[in-house]
């Protein structure tokens, strides 16, 4: 059985996730699969359930994995590696025209993370982070909503910071030099929350794209945003650009 090296540099959920990734690439864990519970998980290689659960995370957003409600999480398909990589330009939103938008900050403020954000900042639970809520308008119509979370020690002054007329990526990279050298972006099309529907002002129930963004700065994730897009007529792109691994 694969080991948890605890003497080894890179952290433990790491070591988790290769350990999983394995096991699906080399058909031991086959499509349509249901894996362990995340219980069995911990007991089988002695980690917290908060290790376990932020390996699948990874493994469920590369792919690998796809979680069902209810019934427990399997193998999704098995990614192969053809030596290409795609990259995406670093930008914040995506969009394919902001000049005709308006932002407005609805909210800056320093709270203590819920579990999920935990996970997705890879943060303790006693870890304060900085909270920002943004809206964007077009014509005076609420388009765009935007929620980022970012680890309050990755940049304390953020929070002193007017942020009105400045991206949160110029910020982070520009004002404080933190080097952002990795976005992963994930779409999903879901029911949106009370809260965003009133914001957006559409209809109670609706459903709208969500772009998931994680920004890294070498293996540290320095900022976590969810992007509401309620507008058929703001288009979000992504520019690729294919090179040899």
């Amino acid at each position: 059985m694969e080991l948890i090296d605890r003497e080894d540099h890179q952290k433990l959920y790491m070591q988790l996730y290769e350990i999983l990734k394995k096991k699906i690439e080399q058909n031991e864990w086959t499509v349509g699969t249901q894996i362990p519970t995340e219980k069995e998980l911990c007991r089988k290689y002695n980690v917290s359930r908060a290790t376990v659960r932020t390996a699948l995370l990874e493994l469920v957003r590369h792919g690998y994995l796809k979680r069902q409600q209810g019934k427990g999480t399997f193998v999704f398909r098995k990614v192969i590696s053809e030596g290409l990589v795609m990259l995406t330009n670093l930008n914040e939103l995506l969009l394919e025209d902001e000049s005709d938008l308006s932002m407005r900050v609805l909210a800056k403020t320093v709270i203590m993370p819920a579990d999920d954000i935990c996970i997705l900042l890879h943060v303790q639970e006693d870890k304060h982070i900085i909270y920002i809520k943004r809206l964007w308008s077009s014509q005076a119509e609420p388009v765009v909503f935007q929620e980022a979370f970012i680890p309050y020690h990755i940049c304390p002054l953020l929070i002193e910071k007017d942020i009105e007329h400045d991206s949160l990526f110029q910020c982070l990279e520009k004002k404080y030099g933190i080097k952002i050298t990795e976005i992963k972006n994930y779409f999903e099309a879901v029911r949106l929350k009370k809260e965003e529907v009133e914001l957006l002002n559409i209809p109670d129930g609706s459903t709208a794209l969500v772009l998931s963004q994680h920004f890294f700065s070498g293996d540290t994730k320095v900022m976590f945003t969810r992007t509401v897009n309620a507008s058929s007529t703001i288009k979000l792109f992504m520019d690729l650009e294919r090179k040899a691994a």
